[in-house]
């Protein structure tokens, strides 16, 4: 099993922005692409960003271009998901996965993590 352990989350007004990291392994991070993901009560989980293995090529999602970064911090072992302008609409349980097909939106099913909540309310 791939693991991976997400923290960062919480509750920030509309506007304001968060940090998330995603903690694995430097054989994973190594040698995969790396997601984030999130699901909201009643909607499907959705692909947000994603990284390479090499962290020169990157996806995101249209509802977050402009707004959200990803980045590979190696010597910490983390993927952050730097999260700015944060709509009410961006609240969910945000997940990170590693990806099976390149930065094409495509979590490995066996490596889920607990993920974590971001709730944006004021």
């Amino acid at each position: 099993q791939l693991q991976l352990v997400e923290s960062g989350g919480g509750l920030v007004q509309p506007g304001g922005s968060l940090r998330l990291s995603c903690t694995a392994s430097p054989f994973i991070l190594a040698n995969y692409a790396i997601g984030w993901f999130r699901q909201a009560p009643g909607k499907e989980r959705e692909g947000v960003s994603c990284i390479s293995s090499s962290g020169h090529s990157t996806n995101y999602a249209d509802s977050v271009k402009g707004r959200f970064s990803i980045s590979r911090d190696n010597a910490k072992s983390t993927v952050n998901l730097q999260m700015n302008s944060l709509k009410p609409e961006d609240t969910a349980m945000y997940y990170c996965a590693v990806n099976g097909i390149g930065t094409i939106f495509s979590p490995k099913s066996d490596s889920w993590g607990q993920g974590t909540q971001v709730t944006v309310s004021s």
